[in-house]
């Protein structure tokens, strides 16, 4: 599946055309091109490579799904991955969705799987359409304004997911301590992933920016400036989260802590309790002689004994918060 726009002279003169009109629009003066592929195969890639004179190693990143992003700089064009990114609130996943792009002088080439949202760039292009007489550099700068804005929503939701974590630490019902575990360590997880993702476009950004080949002129050069300025925030809040989700597990980890420290010592004041019965009884069941044996009145003296011990004891731990 394969989508199209042509614009001439800053204008959208035409979309969805065949691929075989691509060559003839880019002989016109002032037209730029943009070429959409969604799943490519073997033989889309092919012609796309005859038609734009692509570089082979660009096509093997574009085709691999596991390529970090990055920027490459070729003989006739540049080359970048990027990762739209989408965070399950619910199941405190993250969902990645590449975008490779080829930008030349006149056209871009985007190719992504189905799973990307396509729809929102074409909102942002026309929403800035204003813009489009600087043309690849246009169209390059609402492709990466929508990743940039859908990380930074990601990571929102993310902070989000966090600080209600954070108000289930002290829990004490077996379920809820359990449910934080596994809920801490899938966010971590997630908080992993994003990182590898959003780092990078730091150097991508800025690599664009300062390019050889010139694709971003001075007038689209603030704008380039303030998507790399979202780029660092995303960047810092992400890196925030992470000393955020390591203080959550360090304090999940000394609620266990003290919560186990708390159930040893009402262990410890109950077998204490018990161990004064145990120990007036036994003390009388010797077979020996002693004062009050087999006498009702050296029963009644092991039973007070019993009594004001245990109860002497239960009321000394409970003053000491250990029951």
């Amino acid at each position: 599946m394969a989508r199209t726009r042509l614009y001439r002279d800053g204008r959208l003169e035409a979309e969805d055309f065949p691929l075989d009109d691509i060559s003839e629009h880019l002989k016109e003066q002032g037209t730029v091109v943009w070429l959409d592929l969604t799943d490519p195969d073997r033989k889309d890639y092919e012609r796309v490579q005859e038609e734009f004179g692509l570089h082979r190693l660009a096509i093997e990143d574009a085709s691999s799904p596991h390529e970090r992003p990055k920027l490459s700089h070729y003989a006739a064009h540049v080359f970048f991955n990027a990762y739209a990114v989408g965070f399950d609130r619910s199941a405190g996943d993250l969902d990645l969705h590449k975008v490779s792009v080829f930008a030349t002088e006149r056209a871009l080439i985007t190719v992504h799987a189905a799973d990307f949202d396509m729809d929102a760039v074409l909102e942002r292009w026309d929403a800035t359409a204003d813009l489009a007489g600087h043309g690849v550099a246009y169209l390059a700068h609402g492709l990466l304004d929508v990743v940039v804005d859908g990380q930074f929503d990601a990571v929102r939701q993310l902070d989000e997911a966090l600080e209600a974590l954070e108000e289930h630490l002290f829990e004490e019902t077996p379920q809820a301590i359990r449910r934080v575990q596994r809920r801490s360590f899938r966010l971590r997880k997630s908080l992993g992933r994003l990182r590898k993702v959003v780092l990078p476009m730091r150097e991508l950004v800025n690599g664009l920016m300062r390019a050889r080949e010139h694709l971003v002129d001075d007038e689209m050069l603030p704008y380039y400036h303030d998507l790399y300025d979202h780029v660092l925030r995303v960047a810092e809040f992400t890196e925030s989260l992470r000393d955020f989700t390591a203080t959550i597990l360090e304090s999940n980890l000394a609620v266990q802590g003290n919560r186990q420290n708390s159930i040893m010592k009402k262990v410890t004041s109950w077998a204490a309790i018990i161990a004064v019965p145990t120990a007036v009884t036994g003390y009388y069941g010797q077979n020996l002689p002693f004062p009050g044996y087999e006498k009702q009145w050296g029963f009644l003296i092991s039973a007070v004994l019993i009594v004001l011990l245990s109860v002497g004891l239960y009321v000394t731990f409970k003053r000491k918060d250990w029951l």
